[in-house]
């Protein structure tokens, strides 16, 4: 069986007594946590984990072995072979709440050609594990699994219980991962509240220090628009009526304009945090660039409906002028809102004539509400170890895992919360899928303190 090193005591569970990683409090120390961290994050580096095709068992097997070691029950529950997901629970004694780690163990592709060093040796060098997953989002599965697992050696049991849920197929769309165990298994992944990822890095702005939590997720509502015309041979340009050139209006339109903004409860989170008053969406922004024009376009996507065309296809053949030309947008609308208020932005950015639409995906945005008991224990802990930072909401113009818990069980509060402040936001965000992915050891402990205060303020 493969587990981290822990210390223990001679009772096999390591330390309600004051061992060498502990404190008298029963409360791991700090350097002991960001050690463990450490190790684990590069041995899940090593496991290649790249989806497709995913291969998540063997490093799925090494965490729930590294949990099982520390107290907790644990099943692989797969939805095809080879690709199992993770559950890990530590029952308490009372009617308490259950709070879920959620991580994912796959990651994106990486082509080593890019690399300055192997995407999977998980090296530690200049201070930080380098490799594929190590922010997006093997590290924060370490620190999760390090916190839950010191906590079971410690002795502690929560008031309710402690679930760890480290899913596959993450991103590949979570048909095999999360959407999967939230429909098949939810009374194995069912919760009161969650963390998981989305947020967390440090933003400075202006002398402020704000940690985001996000709470919530823009909707997708992808779409079509289509152009008619009339097809001739392309020698004599007139002879037909070109529907790939009606296209170039709506194009330039998307380049000119974005819709109107519109207030929305997590961004204006973020922008008060940010000493902005967000009363008026374009005054705020317009604020915001002059100080930082990087935070500008951070928040921008936040405050609206945002319109991305990314395909266009017309002729089949290069000498024939197309009767139909399509172009393909991306179309990210904030959290509970549908298509009667993508349609309307739309025409407010296209008009009315010239094209038709088909919505080809229709996903309303998910939320959970900003003031609840594990955002004050974020808040106490952000106070604990940043005095005089802030911490605000804020949402994902795109999706995690946290989408599923949230669709499933409506009362669940899921959050995305991974605390950086080595590596703040806009370090952070170019790495992620990237070339060179790493992340600080410094940021690992402190995540990992994060969750171990998370845990037992929230289950204590």
């Amino acid at each position: 069986m493969s587990r981290l090193p822990s210390q223990r005591g001679p009772d096999g569970r390591g330390s309600i007594q004051h061992g060498a990683g502990s404190t008298l409090s029963g409360v791991p120390e700090p350097a002991q946590l960001e050690r463990r961290t450490t190790e684990l994050l590069q041995r899940l580096i090593r496991f290649n984990t790249v989806n497709p095709p995913g291969n998540e068992q063997p490093a799925q097997e090494f965490l729930r072995d590294t949990l099982a070691a520390s107290g907790f029950e644990c099943e692989l529950l797969a939805a095809v072979q080879g690709r199992p997901n993770l559950v890990a629970r530590l029952r308490g004694s009372g009617d308490g709440p259950t709070l879920c780690l959620c991580g994912h163990v796959d990651t994106v592709l990486a082509d080593p050609s890019d690399w300055s060093l192997d995407p999977w040796s998980g090296e530690l060098r200049d201070g930080c594990v380098w490799g594929r997953g190590a922010l997006d989002m093997k590290s924060q599965v370490a620190a999760e699994v390090v916190a839950a697992a010191s906590l079971g050696e410690e002795g502690w049991r929560p008031s309710g219980e402690l679930l760890v849920v480290i899913t596959a197929d993450e991103e590949a769309g979570a048909e095999h991962g999360a959407q999967w165990l939230c429909s098949e298994h939810a009374d194995k992944v069912r919760c009161d509240y969650m963390v998981n990822e989305g947020a967390g890095e440090i933003l400075h702005f202006d002398g402020r220090r704000v940690y985001g939590v996000c709470v919530a997720e823009k909707g997708v509502f992808r779409f079509t628009l289509t152009t008619q015309g009339t097809a001739g041979h392309a020698s004599i340009p007139r002879i037909g009526d070109n529907a790939l050139t009606k296209l170039a209006p709506l194009l330039q339109a998307m380049r000119d304009r974005q819709p109107s903004l519109e207030r929305s409860p997590e961004p204006e989170s973020l922008l008060t945090a940010l000493g902005i008053d967000p009363s008026d969406p374009e005054a705020a922004i317009n604020e915001a660039a002059q100080t930082d024009p990087r935070v500008a376009v951070l928040v921008e996507p936040l405050l609206g409906v945002t319109l991305t065309p990314t395909m266009a296809h017309a002729s089949d053949k290069i000498n024939v002028i197309p009767a139909q030309a399509s172009l393909r947008v991306d179309c990210r609308v904030p959290p509970g809102l549908g298509r009667d208020h993508a349609l309307a932005k739309i025409h407010e950015v296209l008009g009315e004539d010239g094209w038709s639409i088909e919505f080809n995906e229709q996903v309303v945005g998910n939320r959970s509400p900003i003031e609840t008991p594990l955002m004050e224990v974020i808040r106490g802990w952000v106070a604990q170890v940043d005095p005089g930072a802030a911490v605000a909401a804020t949402s994902l113009p795109g999706f995690t895992d946290s989408r599923w818990w949230r669709e499933a069980f409506p009362s669940c509060v899921a959050y995305g919360f991974f605390p950086q402040r080595e590596m703040d936001l806009f370090e952070a965000s170019p790495l992620v899928h990237g070339a060179d992915e790493r992340v600080p050891v410094a940021d690992l402990g402190l995540a990992a303190g994060a969750y171990v205060h998370i845990c037992r303020e929230l289950l204590s």
